[in-house]
């Protein structure tokens, strides 16, 4: 692909966030409302907010983006969905320690009234805030696999002459 085509575009991205948030929702939905946590929408409901199930809902959000974005395959269960991956300025897959320097970005980008991620839309490369102090970009394509990675094999040799 050529100029911004390999770069994936805001809606691509706000799709598999959606998808990575559903994955999400079923762990920890569930873990909350084991732990005593819920929402307050009525008072009747005997729901309340729970610090442990918040804390263990954080840290299983930020271990789901980091280990995923910083594995083989680069991308979470909903960037896979959506065909993109998680790369570094040079195409190259990124560390778990930029994965999560990505992630906690995030909450900048969020801070600032989501102007951070709908930079996007509007930057030459597709990049949110959080992707441009992380140093990664988001592009289209699946990761390369080990096999794909691996040079090939040396060609056979020659047969013996016949004869001899």
């Amino acid at each position: 692909m050529n100029g911004t085509s390999m770069y994936a575009g805001f809606w691509r991205r706000v799709v598999a966030v959606i998808l990575d948030g559903l994955v999400l929702g079923i762990v920890t939905v569930p873990l909350n409302l084991a732990l005593g946590g819920g929402d307050d929408i009525g008072s009747n409901s005997g729901m309340y907010y729970s610090p442990a199930a918040s804390s263990i809902g954080g840290a299983l959000s930020w271990l789901y983006y980091a280990l995923m974005e910083s594995s083989t395959k680069q991308a979470t269960l909903g960037k896979m969905a959506m065909g993109i991956i998680v790369t570094d300025l040079e195409g190259r897959r990124i560390g778990f320690g930029r994965a999560t320097g990505r992630y906690f970005a995030k909450f900048l980008s969020a801070l600032i009234l989501g102007i951070g991620f709908l930079m996007v839309a509007f930057t030459e490369r597709k990049q949110g805030l959080h992707d441009i102090l992380a140093g990664t970009l988001v592009v289209r394509g699946q990761a390369p696999s080990q096999t794909q990675s691996m040079t090939p094999p040396p060609p056979p040799p020659p047969p013996p002459p016949l004869g001899s």
